[in-house]
């Protein structure tokens, strides 16, 4: 039987098929569909912020991230994910990447002081892959609007959705 798992902000699921992974309010925030398809097994998670180096510290010294917390960043969430995934059969060498999100939702220039965070999620995104070697084979990002986003297991395959387009398979 086919379950729909939920994924919240800085969270993330992992399962196979039949199942679907669904998360939604993808503004800035970048999603990471991971999918091994000879295992089918596959991981959405939801990415909040670029790097765990942007934490607040706490006096002279940063405290260890909670694993809740390192789902918040990148580059600690995407390798958490990988590794829930190997655990559960899945081979590093065979998994594919389609990421969404990493919308300018607030306007912010590139070049300001600031910067888009979405942008940054979206690098950021990319180099923990790169780091890995998951190759991304789509991906829907930037723009100013938001998305949901949908893993089917039992194919691999993405839907997109946003209140101002059609759906979108990546």
């Amino acid at each position: 039987m086919c379950e729909q798992r939920v994924v919240g902000i800085s969270d993330r699921s992992v399962s196979a098929a039949p199942d679907e992974i669904v998360t939604f309010a993808l503004g800035s925030c970048v999603g990471v569909a991971l999918y091994d398809e000879a295992a089918r097994i596959g991981g959405l998670a939801h990415i909040m912020l670029p790097d765990s180096s942007l934490r607040v510290s706490h006096g002279s010294r940063k405290p260890a991230l909670s694993a809740a917390d390192r789902m918040k960043f990148a580059d600690t969430g995407v390798e958490d994910m990988v590794a829930e995934m190997s655990s559960r059969g899945a081979s590093v060498g065979r998994m594919k990447a389609k990421i969404a999100g990493g919308a300018n939702m607030f306007g912010i220039s590139d070049s300001s002081a600031l910067g888009s965070i979405g942008g940054r999620n979206v690098h950021s995104v990319r180099a923990a892959l790169g780091r890995l070697g998951i190759p991304i084979v789509a991906e829907d990002v930037g723009s100013d609007f938001g998305r949901t986003m949908f893993l089917d297991l039992a194919t691999g395959k993405v839907r997109v959705k946003s209140f101002v387009r059609e759906v979108n398979e990546i």
